[in-house]
């Protein structure tokens, strides 16, 4: 298998771990505190850095591994801030219930602007779980409103349209894609990368050939060493003269040759 299609390989497995952590921490989060999650985020950006270091082949990795947790992040915390929403979705049950009562919610501060409502069947039963929360004066009691309902009466009510989760779930996608990304960026300036080292060498051993060649060369009956361009392909004419000046040769009468005096 090539070097190139070996990092082609290598940014694809990179692209799919960097979303599975994604999806992996998401659903983390949702179980578990920030005394594991941010060792488990260092380490993840870590090993991310030795995997994009290696990719690009210089120092850029740092960089890119950086851009890469920091889009992960932000997208995990969209995804984490559209839990509920996508609950509701999901197993939500759409009621049509009336409003009992409203007062303050309990823990806005200062704010005064976002009320509670407490909701009842039509056949007058209490909706379970949380009140529903929306802005003041959204409602009156009395006032008859749909709401997706949490059948286990773990999540608050939410009218439909205050849960539709599109517009989170396509930052989580944007930002995934942003990861994505930079792990395929990173690929491209490690290839180039690649590219230029090969050229580099390919360049050096020409160099090494032709002083090579000029140092061990016998002058023809008028005092000139030739040499044959088409053996250094990658050497200017410029650079072949600059050679043949170190090793105390003149360049021929005939400009562009690639003739040199003793």
């Amino acid at each position: 298998m090539s070097r190139g299609h070996l990092r082609i390989l290598s940014a694809i497995g990179i692209g799919c771990y960097a979303l599975a952590v994604i999806v992996g921490f998401f659903l983390l989060a949702d179980h578990h505190g920030s005394g594991l999650l941010v060792p488990l985020w260092i380490a993840h950006g870590v090993l991310l850095a030795v995997l994009l270091t290696k990719l690009c082949a210089d120092e850029t990795g740092l960089s890119a591994a950086l851009l890469v947790v920091g889009a992960s992040l932000v997208a995990v915390y969209i995804a984490d801030l559209a839990r509920d929403d996508l609950t509701l979705e999901r197993r939500g049950e759409r009621v049509t219930a009336t409003v009992l009562r409203d007062w303050p919610a309990p823990d806005q501060g200062h704010r005064t602007d976002t009320y509670d409502y407490a909701l009842a069947r039509r056949d007058g039963t209490r909706l379970p779980g949380p009140a529903l929360r929306a802005k003041s004066g959204s409602l009156a009691v009395g006032q008859t409103v749909t709401v997706l309902a949490d059948p286990d009466g773990v999540l608050r009510p939410r009218t439909p349209g205050d849960a539709d989760a599109t517009g989170d779930v396509l930052g989580v996608g944007a930002f995934a894609l942003i990861a994505l990304g930079v792990v395929a960026a990173t690929a491209r300036r490690g290839a180039a990368v690649a590219r230029r080292t090969r050229e580099r060498a390919r360049l050096d051993e020409q160099e090494h050939m032709l002083r090579e060649a000029l140092r061990t060369a016998l002058a023809d009956d008028h005092g000139f060493v030739e040499v044959h361009p088409a053996h250094y392909p990658d050497v200017s004419h410029r650079r072949a003269a600059g050679i043949a000046g170190e090793l105390g040769l003149e360049p021929g009468d005939e400009p562009g040759s690639w003739r040199f005096r003793q």
